[in-house]
């Protein structure tokens, strides 16, 4: 396939007008994380462009679905997320029930998801290409086992860093570069100062950003973040030199609750491209602070006890500090409060991560086309036509935009194998089984 960055603009639109009769594909997208809206949501912009179908299978878990409206992408609700692991194994059949139906109806080309089956499954019921995107594996190992078991062998395209070892044809693996940058990339992101007036957020003030994740997950069970007596000394000290805005997945301790980022989903990361700093027990906000330039610490009892690829990757880039012990990273903000570092050292690190990093948004697309077996440019079909599908679509799963629960189960297969809010593994020699590897650097991972 003809590469966009090798060719000048000139010749990629010569390109495009050539390309412009090539048969309309449907991909139908499954998201069941806030992550994965971020992941996909510029693909599915540029594949719309280009006048390819496109439809999203959602799931109700944390903002997920207000990103998708903010957006203003076409989805279809399945279910609602889990908290235990039957409520999991019973949504991951539910959802592969209702998966099946939706692609029975909208008849994609192509399925993108993470690493579950039920995306995978269903592309093979239906007749269609699947595409995974898989840049982190969670769970136990008997866990992973069975899911590598249930997916591998059927998997059409699988995107990994190139340190994973998969039981599965090097022909179909391609390389994953940082997934964030599908979304912050240059290319796809610009700081904009006006969004955080709007809310009430000065730019040029100095502040800091501070995240507590949920820990209620089966697959967390033993781990913990930030605790409430270490957030609160932090806030203390953090108030004598700017503002502290707090973000919460369960909820701001009560006490710290003037202190919530009232913020949109949407715009938060144009309020951590201006914070002073940023420190939080979540993996997903941690990578994008770093990503992003801004100085950025990363505490959890994860930190040390896998592979984590990318957090080492952002280590060695000097954008972000991963820290086990809470006492050292308190202390460790400090610091950087006290003695900041230097905003232009720091987005001369970032363009050296750019540089060294390809957009993921540009693989996918491509990938995507290529099991289509399509070229970039499209005829669309009219909208009216389109619309026809997703109502018929919407109508033949049961479910529409207000879904509330009551007829639906708890869980996603996708959650032991997210892309963003769990650390990275490395693999081993060991065929499809991704082993934890114990750290020996220390608190500083």
């Amino acid at each position: 396939m003809t590469s966009i960055d090798a060719v000048t603009v000139d010749e990629f639109e010569q390109f495009v007008d050539g390309e412009r009769d090539a048969e309309p594909k449907r991909i139908l997208f499954n998201v069941g994380h806030p992550a994965q809206v971020h992941l996909f949501r510029n693909a599915i912009a540029d594949l719309e462009a280009m006048g390819h179908e496109t439809l999203v299978a959602s799931r109700h878990k944390e903002v997920a679905i207000d990103l998708l409206d903010a957006y203003d992408i076409e989805h279809v609700p399945m279910t609602h997320q889990a908290d235990s692991f039957p409520g999991l194994v019973w949504e991951m059949f539910v959802n592969e029930k209702r998966l099946y139906q939706l692609a029975r109806e909208f008849e994609p080309d192509v399925i993108v998801s993470r690493l579950a089956p039920p995306p995978v499954h269903v592309s093979k019921l239906v007749g269609c290409k699947n595409l995974i995107v898989c840049d982190t594996l969670r769970g136990s190992m008997a866990l992973r086992r069975i899911q590598h078991a249930m997916t591998l062998r059927w998997v059409d395209r699988i995107l990994v860093p190139d340190q994973f070892q998969l039981d599965i044809d090097p022909g179909k693996r391609r390389h994953l570069p940082f997934q964030e940058l599908a979304y912050l990339h240059p290319k796809h992101f610009t700081p904009d100062p006006s969004v955080l007036e709007k809310h009430g957020i000065d730019p040029d003030e100095r502040y800091f950003l501070l995240r507590l994740t949920g820990w209620g997950a089966y697959h967390d069970a033993g781990h913990s973040g930030l605790s409430p007596e270490g957030m609160r000394e932090l806030v203390e000290f953090l108030e004598d030199h700017g503002t502290v805005y707090l973000s919460a997945e369960e909820g701001v301790p009560e006490d710290l609750q003037h202190l919530t980022l009232s913020t949109p989903p949407e715009d938060v990361h144009h309020v951590m491209y201006y914070a002073d700093m940023y420190l939080g027990d979540s993996c997903t906000m941690s990578a994008e602070a770093a990503i992003l330039g801004t100085p950025a610490i990363r505490t959890n009892s994860i930190v040390g006890t896998t592979g984590e690829m990318i957090y080492k990757a952002l280590k060695r880039y000097g954008l972000l500090q991963s820290i086990r012990d809470e006492r050292k990273a308190i202390e460790a903000a400090k610091d950087l409060v006290l003695d900041p570092p230097d905003r232009a050292e720091l987005q001369r690190r970032r363009e050296w991560m750019l540089d060294e990093q390809m957009d993921v948004n540009r693989v996918m697309v491509d990938e995507i086309l290529a099991i289509a077996g399509t070229s970039r440019e499209a005829s669309p079909r009219p909208l009216e036509a389109r619309d026809e599908d997703v109502e018929a679509a919407v109508a033949t799963v049961g479910v529409d935009d207000d879904v509330d629960g009551t007829d639906t189960v708890d869980g996603d297969p996708d959650d032991d194998l997210r892309a963003n809010d769990e650390p990275h593994m490395e693999a081993t020699d060991g065929g499809t089984d991704l082993v934890d590897r114990t750290e020996t650097e220390g608190d500083d991972a």
